[in-house]
């Protein structure tokens, strides 16, 4: 899904400067306590799941700087395209600036995952650097997808912050030339799709699976708008079928499907059955991922996870919020309605205090048990690609605590 972001009252716009770092010392000390926290970089050591899932060890840092360096010569490539030969020097530089804030700033999870798919495929060393070359390429691809999916998010959201610092529509003098930048962000990912895969076999593979998974993200971002908008709460709409179909299409198809179908198509892969036995366990992952950080929002250490968590006065159709509605009598369901949704933190507290009292923080736990157990099932079932194609993702989640 997309991450969920950091949101502010509408008060602070004016607050932003061009500098993150000042902006922050001047917050209230909780926001600001949230915008130190969010500038973190350290990171937690990854829990192992099992055996299987100790295989699948997180990139070392030579690949990281690897995949870096194919994002130089794809940017190179897009801001001296001959498709856009002759325009002037400030609008070059603009879009190399854009390019350079937006799209490498993340922990990159998504794109290098295709990589590692590859070799979990095929064998790390029957990969060859052209191949490695184009898994990188179309890692890229889900980098720039993701940036323009968040410019967007964060202007929806009228967000402050992302990753570290300023939004990019906050920055001095972008303002609402940030949708415009969100389009061409979108269309710089079928720019090096065209170039890169436009003589490959599978090259229509390639281009309807980004054209579908940007279509169910939209839509999952579409349903996400409208069960909560702005100003508004609606506890109707908060029922585990529709938060169910927000995360399954916000975040499981385009974070996990996607990069794994990448890396399939790169293989070589062609047989259909064997998409949809990962796309069955790869939903399930995205789900699981993503009710982790819903729990995380409100039980996670904000000092960990590098944000105090919003989801409860930003209204959001989660899944505790759901859970609780599920589960609390008729009185404790007034709590909800009385206090989700709303600003002030005496209201987030009563709602996280009856989170408490309904015992959501061990159904969490069991839900994870419960869902580890049905993944590692489901992928030692399945015999049409290699199990550590998915424990090397599991083993990235698991427990996780940011």
């Amino acid at each position: 899904m997309i991450p969920r972001s950091r949101r502010l009252f509408g008060s602070l716009f004016a607050l932003v400067p061009a500098y993150h770092k000042e902006y922050c010392l001047n917050l209230p000390d909780q926001v600001r306590r949230s915008c130190v926290a969010t500038i973190m970089t350290s990171t937690a050591p990854a829990t192992t799941a099992n055996t299987d899932a100790k295989r699948a060890k997180p990139s070392p840092p030579g690949d990281r700087q690897g995949f870096l360096a194919v994002f130089d010569t794809l940017r190179d490539e897009l801001v001296s395209d001959p498709l856009i030969a002759g325009q002037p020097e400030f609008s070059k530089a603009w879009m190399q600036r854009m390019l350079d804030f937006n799209v490498p700033g993340g922990k990159l999870n998504r794109g290098m995952a295709v990589l590692d798919v590859l070799k979990a495929i095929k064998g790390t060393e029957h990969v060859t650097k052209e191949e490695a070359f184009k898994a990188n390429a179309l890692g890229w691809c889900i980098e720039w997808l993701q940036a323009f999916f968040l410019v967007s998010d964060d202007i929806m959201d009228n967000s402050v912050t992302r990753r570290g610092q300023p939004c990019w529509y906050r920055m001095p003098e972008v303002g609402t030339v940030a949708i415009n930048d969100g389009i061409i962000l979108e269309s710089c990912m079928y720019r090096i799709l065209k170039n890169h895969f436009r003589s490959t076999p599978y090259y229509v593979e390639l281009l309807d699976l980004f054209h579908e998974t940007t279509h169910q993200t939209a839509h999952g971002q579409l349903l996400d708008l409208t069960t909560a908008p702005p100003g508004t709460t609606d506890l109707s709409k908060f029922t585990v079928n529709n938060y169910m179909r927000i995360v399954t299409f916000k975040t499981a198809y385009y974070s996990f499907y996607l990069p794994v179908a990448c890396g399939m198509l790169i293989s070589g892969i062609t047989d259909a059955h064997a998409f949809q036995a990962a796309k069955d366990i790869l939903l399930i992952m995205g789900q699981y991922f993503q009710i982790q950080d819903d729990y995380l929002d409100c039980f996670g250490d904000p000092d960990v996870i590098g944000k105090i968590g919003t989801d409860i006065q930003d209204n959001k159709c989660g899944w505790l919020v759901v859970q609780a509605l599920q589960k609390a009598s008729s009185s404790q369901q007034q709590i909800i309605k009385d206090n989700y949704g709303r600003g002030n933190l005496e209201a987030v507290q009563r709602v996280k205090k009856l989170y408490y009292a309904l015992e959501l923080e061990p159904l969490f736990k069991q839900y994870e048990a419960d869902s580890h157990d049905k993944l590692l099932k489901m992928i030692h079932q399945q015999e049409v690609l290699p199990p550590a194609v998915f424990t090397m993702l599991l083993n990235k989640i698991y427990k996780r605590t940011k």
